[in-house]
């Protein structure tokens, strides 16, 4: 059974797989240009799934499954891999721990005035007027309360703050104070004060957010995408900020990456952004790599139940 990685992963990681599975043969390689000359011998594929396109799909004629080092599913070409029928995991969750401590570090940045802050050090003003504010007894509204929504929930529920999820289904969780279907948005908008978007990008997610939700939500209310881009237009949160609809937005997402130096986020105070860095740990690789090696025995068991497992006709 031969294991193509398109995927690059370090020398210690390369011998962990070859130690732990010593009759399969693996092909490490650092890009897809260097591994599609093996991809009609594999079986299996580890990728990032950004480098798969519907031609070498129907060039790995022995493919039965396809792993994919990333949570993220909107470039994987779902057509080829089901008209194939090749088994298609991620490592959905593996984010969760960076992504929860991201989004509760930012509310911080914002209720503490962290940006003023800086700037005062840096110009070596003392200004001890600047108003601060409270995670305890603010309510929280996730939406997209998978493995990082309810991460971010744990988090939140520690300093006190009342938690509500959005999701399709409106499944109670732990964590939650109440889970609500996607319909039920609208009832429960003027009460958050702060909303942290985690949404895959879906064509039932694409414009998810919309100027008809900002104006329901408080005008101190911060909004955070740190799930993907597509959920909300440009335009939207621009609008939303300059009439002052919101009081900030943070920003680890965008349609277009990397955001363009010309972009008007960039010159909003009250817009904070980061480079799509939410996730990054210097844990990934690993936690990825242990639901590989799951899913690997399981799959060399002739099992059925694999962690993650993608339904190709919805792409996640």
């Amino acid at each position: 059974m031969n294991i193509l990685f398109s995927a690059n992963i370090s020398e210690k990681h390369q011998l962990k797989l070859r130690e732990h599975f010593p009759d399969m043969t693996f092909t490490f390689c650092r890009q897809m240009d260097e591994a599609r000359q093996h991809i009609d011998q594999a079986t299996i594929l580890v990728t990032y799934g950004n480098d798969l396109t519907a031609d070498l799909v129907s060039q790995a004629a022995s493919l039965k499954w396809i792993m994919v080092l990333s949570a993220g599913m909107e470039e994987m070409p779902f057509a080829a891999i089901r008209e194939q029928g090749i088994l298609v995991t991620n490592v959905r969750g593996i984010h969760k721990y960076p992504m929860a401590e991201y989004a509760l570090s930012m509310l911080l940045q914002v209720y503490r005035q962290e940006k003023q802050l800086m700037k005062n050090e840096e110009e070596k003003v003392w200004d001890p007027s600047l108003k601060m504010h409270e995670l305890n007894g603010d309510t929280l509204l996730i939406a997209g309360t998978g493995a990082i929504g309810q991460e971010v929930a744990r988090l939140a529920k520690a300093f006190r703050m009342t938690v509500y999820g959005v999701s399709r289904s409106g499944r109670k969780l732990d964590n939650f104070d109440s889970c609500l279907t996607w319909d039920e948005l609208n009832r429960v908008l003027p009460e958050a004060d702060a909303v942290v978007s985690v949404l895959p990008s879906t064509p039932e997610t694409q414009d998810f957010f919309v100027e008809e939700h900002f104006q329901q939500l408080p005008d101190h209310a911060v909004f955070l995408n740190m799930g993907r881009g597509d959920v909300v237009q440009d335009s939207t949160i621009l609008q939303a900020v300059h009439n002052e609809t919101i009081a900030h937005a943070v920003l680890d997402v965008f349609n277009e990456e990397p955001l363009p130096a010309d972009h008007p986020f960039w010159d909003e105070p009250n817009i904070t952004i980061t480079p799509h860095i939410s996730g990054v740990s210097g844990n990934y690789l690993s936690r990825g790599l242990a639901i590989f090696e799951q899913n690997l025995t399981i799959y060399l068991d002739g099992g059925s139940r694999f962690e993650n497992q993608i339904d190709l006709s919805r792409g996640y």
